[in-house]
């Protein structure tokens, strides 16, 4: 999702210092992006950092690892963190950012690769509304929908891992109920269609539904991102004793599709469903 966003970047007209572990793609060198040998040098260059890496070790690594961004920075600098990650761990990455005397925003996005290539992410704040003010122009090139969730770090990474919760719950129903139709000897397409006009209608159903039945997992949102982030919401409810019953029942299925192909959609976890109920959907 990185390499879109950036593109959106260089399209608008900002000056781009990149650095990644894999070769940065030939569209952004080509548009003027420069290369950078060192987080920290990304860090030097640049007044405002955007971080977008997989998972918290990620974040923590390019923030404080060898070279990384913290060496570099100098007060004033603004950091913006984009990628989902706990919530916890923010608040620490951000407490050691603001001791440097720069700002940290956590702006996870929702809207996947699609989103991030139409410019049409959801980007949710979280961090103090004087550095949103500053980096909205960046966001607004990049998404659509930007909501500052409150002042303090972290509450942004709540509120996208609250969307997860929804996200990873509503796609393991929906894989349950078309595979119970088909099992019942219904059409799933069928039914899935019926549905569509109902209560039970959503984009999850929609898209992700169609999916399903056209056994298209090409990714998308891939299974292994969508178990790491429901286990980013179980952490985070062990931290706050609290009970996530049904988060933690699709994180299991969800454990059972990364092991069986972690790169696929994860609207393949249909297939963890059909292999319970011992029922091919297209069947």
């Amino acid at each position: 999702m990185g390499a879109p966003m950036a593109g959106h970047l260089l399209d608008a007209g900002q000056e781009l210092w990149l650095h990644d572990l894999a070769p940065l793609p030939t569209e952004l060198l080509d548009k003027g992006a420069t290369v950078c040998d060192s987080n920290r040098e990304v860090a030097t260059d640049s007044d405002v950092i955007i971080v977008m890496v997989p998972d918290t070790p990620d974040v923590e690594a390019v923030l404080f690892g060898p070279a990384g961004l913290a060496e570099g920075l100098t007060p004033g600098k603004t950091v913006i963190d984009m990628s989902t990650i706990s919530p916890t761990a923010t608040r620490r990455f951000a407490e050691r950012i603001n001791e440097l005397g720069c700002d940290y925003l956590d702006a996870p996005v929702s809207g996947g690769p699609v989103g991030a290539v139409n410019a049409a992410l959801t980007i949710m704040v979280g961090g103090p509304a004087r550095a949103l003010e500053r980096a909205r122009p960046l966001f607004e090139i990049m998404g659509k929908t930007i909501t500052h969730i409150g002042e303090n770090n972290g509450a942004g990474q709540v509120c996208k891992a609250a969307n997860q919760i929804i996200v990873g719950i509503t796609v393991e129903a929906v894989a349950e109920a078309l595979v119970f139709a088909a099992k019942a000897g219904a059409d799933p397409a069928t039914v899935r269609a019926a549905l569509l006009g109902g209560a039970a209608g959503s984009p999850i159903l929609e898209l992700h539904g169609q999916r399903m039945l056209e056994r298209n997992f090409e990714p998308g949102f891939r299974t292994e991102l969508q178990q790491k982030d429901l286990e980013i919401a179980l952490q985070t409810a062990r931290e706050l004793g609290i009970s996530l019953p049904a988060t933690a029942n699709a994180q299991q299925v969800f454990n059972g599709g990364s092991a069986a192909d972690a790169k696929a959609d994860h609207s393949a976890v249909v297939k963890v469903i059909e292999r319970l109920a011992d029922h091919d959907l297209t069947k």
